[in-house]
């Protein structure tokens, strides 16, 4: 039986209303408006799409008892060229791989990783033989920049036994395999565009995905991707990665939500040229482009389009998704500030930045979420609120419409103190959408020459929960080198590496729309001064 929405009263207009093509544009907004981020100030990851058969498949693991495969440690190898350098700001892979060995520890202690140079191959000593036994129970071997032919035979030689091997960047001798059967092709040395050489073509086609996902996300050459592809393989074919089955696909009890509540969102949003645009919009973007997706939403937004998504997203949880905000890693706040131990009032103050020397509180230098550099001139505003207690956070931003034209966007947060002061709870309704986030104050310079924010936040019916940080300073410019060293020591509390960190394009910012509500406070306890190398920020 076909999906038939409620009765509805006819258009007056000459536009012509089908449930199927309400149904269709319904799918296709919440298909990619789920993975797109709700403001690119909030979420720090980048949009992905997980193969839907093996994630089906897997649905149901994750609240099953835990058994005694799942309980079991995920062994990864990574092997990397010798003196290999990466896209990563010429970060060495080897460097990339150690720090990616970290970052899979907050999603699952279970998962182990080791690294290795590549040059052990060619080694006779201790070392090799504790290659040796890695190797024997690893459930994947992940194989970076590999190009010596001696170190290729040598691992042709002794990976027979392991049934995940993936290969990127490395020589075309090398064969890639997931779930024990081998993926064949010629001339990239890489798991890209391979052929499948296997005889199960439900298997060869659940494999293609998986080759696609982990191809699409490794081709970004960020942080956040590097560690998706493996838990992409991880997912598919060893154990339930949980933070992904948010991801999965609804189906038909999806388009059955949706046309059975929100029959009205839906006519509206069709007879609204600019939400039309926007389901248009969207269903060209490729699931994986996060920026596509959210240019999309920012350049068509209006009331009617965060109308369709609150109502079918917020209200209703059509996706049926309950995203958790991050609890690792644990970031501590800044203790002190200028000899003085942090209260809750310097806190805020803080936030508040230059508001009042400047037209804003912050401009933002660099961020650690791969989307930043693609949303230019940030500006970040807090103030205190009329009523007593309230304080805000309002970003300001621009965004390139399809079109080309630069638009700016605005977004209003309520912030609420945490008990340890530094340390804050941000809530934000966007295009329908609550996220809901954790901040802390990592540091900031005795000047207020720079600030360093760490933010852990979920969108919760939207599926997706992230983690990031915010370099600022009052101009937009990266601070100096006499400041480096304690910058690099506050990412590090972070669990950022300094390459990590994605440079916001701060050249056009003419006329920001900023400005404060009438009767708004700023600072309550700390004096900022102006410094006379700042003197003309205001006019940049």
């Amino acid at each position: 039986m076909a999906l038939e929405a409620p009765l509805l009263p006819k258009p007056t207009t000459g536009f012509s209303f089908n449930h199927r093509r309400v149904a269709a544009s319904a799918a296709a907004f919440l298909r990619l408006h789920r993975g797109g981020p709700h403001s690119p100030f909030s979420v720090g990851k980048t949009t992905r799409r997980v193969p839907t058969t093996i994630l089906a498949a897997k649905a149901g693991a994750v609240t099953e008892p835990v058994t005694q495969l799942e309980s079991k440690p995920v062994r990864i190898v990574a092997l990397v060229g010798k003196g290999s350098v990466s896209p990563l700001k010429a970060t060495p892979w080897e460097d990339v791989m150690l720090h990616t060995e970290k970052r899979l520890k907050w999603v699952d202690e279970g998962y182990e990783m080791v690294v290795f140079t590549d040059d052990i191959c060619q080694s006779n000593d201790q070392n090799v033989v504790s290659f040796r036994v890695e190797l024997q129970r690893a459930d994947i071997l992940v194989i970076v920049a590999v190009i010596n032919q001696e170190s290729v035979k040598w691992i042709q030689a002794n990976s027979g036994n392991i049934q995940n091997i993936i290969c990127f960047d490395s020589s075309p001798n090398l064969q890639n395999k997931l779930g024990g059967s081998y993926i064949h092709g010629a001339g990239k040395g890489d798991i890209f565009g391979k052929m499948f050489d296997t005889a199960e073509s439900k298997k060869s086609s659940e494999s293609m995905e998986v080759v696609q996902t982990v191809s699409q996300a490794w081709e970004r050459h960020n942080s956040d991707d590097i560690r998706f592809c493996l838990l992409v393989i991880i997912n598919g074919y060893i154990r339930p990665v949980p933070i992904l089955q948010n991801l999965r696909s609804k189906g038909l009890s999806t388009l059955s939500c949706v046309v059975k509540n929100c029959g009205p969102q839906i006519l509206n949003c069709l007879l609204d040229p600019n939400c039309r645009k926007a389901l248009q919009c969207l269903n060209e973007c490729s699931p994986v482009d996060q920026v596509c997706n959210y240019r999309c939403i920012a350049s068509y937004e209006s009331p009617v389009l965060e109308a369709f998504s609150l109502c079918a997203l917020q209200k209703h949880n059509c996706l049926g998704l309950d995203a958790k905000i991050p609890d690792k890693p644990y970031v501590p706040p800044m203790v002190k500030f200028r000899g003085k131990d942090l209260c809750h009032e310097t806190a805020e103050d803080l936030f508040v930045g230059w508001l009042g020397s400047l037209d804003w509180s912050w401009r933002v230098v660099a961020g650690q979420n791969p989307a930043y550099d693609q949303f230019p001139c940030p500006h970040q505003l807090f103030y205190r609120g009329k009523a007593k207690g309230s304080f805000w956070y309002e970003p300001v931003f621009q965004v390139k419409m399809l079109e080309g034209k630069m638009v700016w966007r605005r977004r209003k947060y309520r912030v609420k103190r945490n008990k340890v002061p530094g340390t804050f709870q941000f809530s934000v309704l966007d295009n329908g959408v609550v996220s809901n986030e954790s901040w802390t104050i990592v540091d900031v310079a005795d000047d207020l020459s720079w600030g360093l924010f760490y933010y852990s936040g979920a969108a919760r019916v939207a599926g997706q929960s992230y983690t990031g940080a915010v370099l600022v300073s009052p101009d937009g410019a990266y601070p100096n080198d006499v400041h480096r060293s304690r910058l690099v020591s506050a990412l590090e509390n972070c669990g950022i590496k300094e390459w990590e960190l994605f440079t916001v394009n701060n050249s056009s910012c003419a006329n920001p729309p900023l400005g404060i509500p009438e009767g708004s406070r700023l600072h309550s306890v700390i004096e900022v001064k102006d410094q006379k190398s700042l003197s003309d920020v205001a006019e940049v």
